[in-house]
């Protein structure tokens, strides 16, 4: 089984997040992982990934910026060292990009990361599909071939029949509407991942005065 290093032990709710959805691999089923900043989403992800390789199956993560990507990509490799991970997004050059098609699409690939094109690339062995901060507009491919990466994402998974987590701490008002309706299961991370931190204090300030 593919190495895993963890980035720390899990809280009660990432705990709960983690066996939860690992109850559901192998079927579809999607669910709203809704965490308030810093409350530990890529743990979640990392450990349902680690069961996925466990399994000999692909993970395919989406991020919505080019810019997310690098940080994302070092958190993985460290989880994971050994495993080769296959990153998707619009900067690469063409050759470095058809290798990592190549790479999902031949299974080599355990670990897909990248940008909304990803969701396009072949994976003959995907066991979980991510997408990580999901409101999010990038998410939305606006010219040509117009389609949303996170509703691609979803039906995605369920062609594959596993499951599809949809994380953020600002939830689309669709997603909300899913999970609110019954159609998506909604996990919650209440508190921040580090033990001791606090939310910043927000006041309110009418700018009317």
């Amino acid at each position: 089984a593919p190495h895993f290093v963890s980035g720390h032990d899990p809280n009660p709710a990432q705990a709960a997040a983690v066996e939860r959805i690992g109850a559901s691999l192998g079927s579809f089923r999607p669910f709203l992982l809704h965490g308030i900043t810093g409350s530990g989403k890529t743990e979640v992800y990392l450990r349902l990934i680690a069961q996925v390789l466990s399994r000999g199956m692909q993970a395919l993560v989406l991020v919505p910026e080019i810019g997310l990507t690098p940080q994302l990509e070092e958190r993985f490799r460290h989880a994971f060292p050994g495993t080769r991970i296959a990153v998707l997004h619009s900067a690469l050059e063409d050759t470095a990009r058809t290798h990592a098609w190549l790479d999902a699409a031949r299974g080599d690939a355990p670990v897909v990361l990248g940008t909304r094109l990803a969701i396009l690339a072949p994976l003959p062995k995907l066991g979980i599909v991510v997408v990580d901060e999901e409101h999010d507009a990038s998410f939305k491919q606006q010219e040509g071939l117009r389609y949303s990466g996170r509703d691609a994402a979803v039906l995605r998974a369920k062609s594959a029949a596993c499951p599809v987590v949809l994380g953020s701490a600002t939830p689309s008002l669709e997603t909300w509407f899913n999970s609110r309706a019954g159609r998506y299961e909604l996990l919650r991370l209440p508190e921040r991942a580090v033990p001791g931190s606090r939310l910043p204090a927000v006041h309110t300030v009418d700018l009317r005065i």
